[in-house]
């Protein structure tokens, strides 16, 4: 895979110029006073566990003429050497799927992302063990990585460990905003998961159970229709258990959905 280096003038033709026709090179221009850069920092060395590239780094004070060579004027600037030219990358500091888009244009592609493609086709051939070889052999080099904790939470979720997939969920920080949101979702569907695997015998635990059916199906305006039923004449059931479906079912959808806003508003006018 590949390493990092710190770069100068007396080595940049070495490690910047000729390695980049071996494999590209991410060039970093940064500061030791510049907080964007401290941001960014980790930012590519996450991403240099998953790419081949190399990640050479030039402190602009420390070597002015080599800023004023490439045009620098912010930092951090980011810029890619590849087959002995240096193309323009980004200045600031990016998204971490908007950096891999970018890795992408230099023929680039993440060890993570592959293997874990490899475990949706084993999956989807029913070859449980080859996926969970993947899985392991992935979380024995990305033991924290929240991608590989959201696919493995999906995987058991599958096998219907539901508990276990439940833990491992916990382990996202709220932090991680575009994953944490990601991990509510999932969050809710293993609710739901939990919510349909007993029938029940009364008529009011058959329509329970039902509407977690039609969320699992991904038919959510039945599921709405049966739990906004529920919380008109039955608020009591299951402690409330047909409001907070609808809730979770809003978490799933977004606020942006169409039915999440529609039966938002229904909910706000049963309930008051």
């Amino acid at each position: 895979m590949g390493y990092a280096v710190v770069v100068d003038p007396s080595n940049f033709q070495q490690e910047v110029i000729e390695n980049s026709y071996k494999k590209p090179v991410v060039i970093d221009f940064s500061a030791t006073w510049c907080g964007p850069c401290k941001l960014l920092k980790p930012i590519l060395e996450k991403l240099l566990q998953e790419y081949d590239f190399i990640l050479a780094t030039i402190d602009i004070d420390a070597h002015p003429n080599l800023a004023q060579q490439f045009s620098v004027e912010g930092v951090p600037d980011v810029k890619i050497a590849f087959q002995g030219n240096i193309h323009e990358g980004f200045v600031g500091v990016l998204p971490e799927e908007d950096i891999k888009e970018l890795l992408k244009q230099f023929n680039l592609t993440s060890e993570l992302d592959q293997k874990l493609e490899a475990m949706h086709q084993a999956m989807a051939a029913k070859n449980v063990p080859a996926a969970k070889q993947l899985l392991d052999e992935l979380f024995a080099k990305y033991p924290e990585h929240p991608q590989l904790i959201l696919e493995t939470v999906n995987f058991l979720i599958r096998l219907n460990r539901l508990e276990d997939a439940e833990k491992m969920l916990s382990t996202i920080d709220p932090s991680q905003k575009d994953y944490y949101a990601k991990a509510q979702k999932m969050q809710s569907l293993i609710k739901f998961k939990q919510m349909a695997t007993v029938e029940g015998e009364n008529e009011l635990d058959q329509q329970f159970f039902q509407g977690a059916k039609y969320t699992l199906n991904e038919d959510y305006e039945d599921a709405l229709k049966i739990f906004l039923n529920m919380v008109e004449h039955n608020r009591e059931y299951n402690d409330d258990g047909a409001r907070k479906a609808m809730v979770s079912i809003f978490k799933i959808l977004g606020n942006a959905h169409p039915l999440t806003k529609k039966y938002q508003q229904e909910l706000t006018m049963t309930l008051y």
